[in-house]
């Protein structure tokens, strides 16, 4: 049987169109290289508005300018947790905050050993993998190294509060020490970390330059403490600058503006090897912040900070919260792309994304294999065009978010927010309403509810990683490194920390801890620290795996019936303010299991320097319970340095 003429003509015609499509897709892939360079800097706690080209009247980063102009610029882009060790984990994962293993910011959770990170996936596909700067996901010896999880080399970093110092006795490379001469913790020495790391970095660029490579660069700077070497050549740019001299501007403030300077300049240094190497085309380069900035350096006439690092400096439209919160302070993040030839030049695009979109975007471009669990979605169809890759930009259904007591969705512009002791849920148009201070629940109950039952399908139970050293010896060793090992050079002699002195103090030596409701063992912040004499060590209330809330008590044996006339107490003697007391009682009792129901009450202050509180009356007594009722920033945590016994002065006599 015969075909029809007209027939025949347009199975032709439509056999003709198909072959045309199927030979063109190789042409399209053709364009984009097969196995692309892959390099990622992440500066940490890098503000969205703490970049010269989003107008910040100070902070000049004129390389970071130049690659947004050359690339994309994302409005959206969002941080996948609001601190530092989760958000990392839901970047190497590619899991929501509601699925990953790490969700405390303890600086020691790690990664389940058979967890797959992006290194993992594209050392599969023959990419030489390295990674330099601050890991966080994993202390060593534990499940979540980053030799075990796709890396070839990792240095820097392996914990958070070793990061702290630019001027630690030593690094860290694969689990191993990387001596730094001149340095034992602290904010001074004779060896700038970032600048080992960064040399690290562009060796490993320039070794595998006839190879695919992943380089991983997520860079402590400008967080941790404020220190830059006078030498460093970014102070150049602010020759001049009236503000540089003025007095009443801290020496902090001027550090952390020349040390954005810095890692604008490095970034400077990574495009121009690429350039030398001839690898510019050939190699994609992000720049991005991890989470929301911080109100640093606040002032009367600055309550936002002294940058601005949440506040619009062209219009005063602020986010909301910051570091911590997951109000879109804490979320914001600036994120840009940059890839000669293959992303055009000067776009901004508001597509809504977070950081675990990051690890499908590189596994599609990189030719690798996407696990199956993973939440995110790629957004290389936003990168390169949705014709060069021949599908559409997905979007997200909602997006999710969980730390500590707070948990946020995101449903286009909706986001609800629930957060507090209370834990009510808030919900805002972001459209509308950037700022997050028009709360809509009553008006959108049924948003608020197809909100509420995604955060509820969300959240699994978090299984984190182990340590296969339950002592943590190395893992501790790090976190004290921060400080130093030698009592000339330790941070308490650097930082000019307080101690306890007072004539009625009873000696360390003669008290022992009884008991403690709780305490954050993961990072060794344990309560036998309260009495050891030590203002380095800190005791704080357990927040990993889980949250203990208020009230915290500890209960302190003075080992023998002794007459006691009031306390003493000392704050946590680094930077931060977490767990500080404030609402307090102390009961006295001379059995451990009965106390008196009135306690002494008393509210300690936001100081560092030592509190004393005495009692109206002296009480013979073998044990004291202090119990913390509130902390001075309103959270549920509980810290402290010291606490001291104060006997009675005619007893001592």
């Amino acid at each position: 049987m015969q075909l029809d003429q007209n027939l025949k003509n347009q199975i032709s015609s439509n056999m003709l169109r198909k072959t045309f499509y199927f030979l063109a897709l190789p042409i399209l892939a053709q364009a984009t290289p097969e196995k692309p360079n892959v390099v990622y800097l992440m500066s940490d706690e890098l503000a969205y508005f703490e970049l010269s080209h989003m107008g910040n009247p100070r902070i000049k980063t004129p390389a970071i300018d130049r690659f947004a102009r050359e690339g994309i610029r994302f409005t959206q882009a969002l941080a996948g947790s609001p601190v530092c060790g989760p958000l990392r984990c839901n970047l190497m994962t590619g899991k929501h905050a509601g699925h990953s293993s790490i969700r405390a910011n303890d600086g020691g959770t790690p990664l389940r050993a058979e967890e797959e990170t992006i290194a993992s996936l594209l050392k599969e596909k023959g990419y030489a993998t390295g990674g330099f700067g601050k890991w966080g996901c994993g202390g060593r010896d534990s499940t979540g190294v980053p030799e075990k999880h796709g890396f070839d080399v990792f240095f820097g970093y392996y914990d958070q509060v070793h990061a702290h110092s630019f001027y630690p006795p030593y690094l860290i490379r694969n689990s191993e020490e990387i001596h730094l001469p001149g340095n034992d913790g602290g904010r001074s020495g004779e060896t700038y970390a970032q600048y080992p790391i960064m040399e690290e970095a562009l060796r490993f660029i320039e070794k595998n330059k006839d190879n695919p490579f992943f380089c991983y660069l997520p860079f402590t700077p400008p967080h941790g403490m404020y220190d830059v070497p006078k030498d460093e050549p970014a102070w150049k740019l602010y020759e001049g600058e009236k503000w540089m001299s003025d007095p009443s501007v801290s020496q902090d403030a001027k550090n952390y503006a020349v040390m954005v300077s810095m890692i604008d300049r490095q970034l400077g240094q990574v495009l121009g090897l690429l350039k030398k190497l001839k690898l510019e085309k050939n190699t994609i380069v992000f720049f991005t912040g991890d989470n929301g900035g911080q109100d640093r350096f606040r002032t009367k006439d600055h309550p936002r900070g002294y940058f601005g690092p949440n506040v619009n400096p062209k219009n005063g439209v602020e986010f909301r919260g910051g570091k911590g919160s997951l109000y879109e302070g804490g979320l914001r993040i600036p994120f840009l792309v940059r890839w000669p030839g293959q992303i055009k030049a000067g776009q901004t695009s508001e597509l809504l994304f977070y950081q675990p979109d990051v690890l499908p975007t590189l596994t599609e471009l990189c030719g690798a294999r996407t696990p199956k669990d993973v939440d995110g979605l790629s957004i290389l169809p936003t990168l390169l065009g949705e014709k060069a890759t021949g599908s559409k930009q997905q979007s997200h259904e909602m997006l999710y978010w969980e730390f500590v007591n707070q948990v946020a969705v995101r449903h286009g512009s909706w986001k609800a927010v629930k957060s507090g002791k209370k834990g009510d849920w808030a919900l805002y148009d972001l459209n509308k309403d950037l700022s997050e201070t028009n709360d809509l629940k009553s008006t959108e109950a049924i948003q608020l509810a197809k909100m509420q039952a995604f955060a509820q399908k969300a959240h699994e139970p978090v299984r984190p990683g182990t340590y296969l050293d339950p002592e943590r010896l190395r893992h501790n060793r790090d976190r004290q490194a921060k400080f130093g090992f030698s009592s000339v050079s330790s941070l308490a002699t650097q930082r000019a920390f307080h101690h306890l002195k007072h004539p009625d103090l009873l000696p360390v030596g003669q008290m022992r801890i009884a008991s403690a409701s709780s305490e954050n063992v993961g990072n060794d912040k344990r309560a036998r620290y309260v009495i050891d004499g030590k203002p380095e060590t800190i005791w704080h209330s357990q927040f990993s795996p889980s949250l203990a809330k208020p009230p915290h008590e500890l209960i302190i044996d003075l080992k023998k019936v002794r007459k006691v006339s009031g306390v003493q107490y000392l704050a946590r003697q680094d930077s931060g303010w977490n767990g500080t007391f404030g609402k307090t009682e102390v009961f006295l009792s001379q059995d451990k299991d009965s106390f008196p129901e009135k306690p002494f009450s008393t509210t300690f202050s936001k100081k560092k320097k030592p509190q004393t509180f005495k009692f109206a009356k002296t009480i013979d007594a073998r044990f004291v319970k202090v119990r913390i009722l509130s902390e001075v920033n309103g959270k549920e945590w509980g810290s402290a340095s010291e606490i001291g016994i104060l006997l009675s002065s005619e007893k001592r006599k």
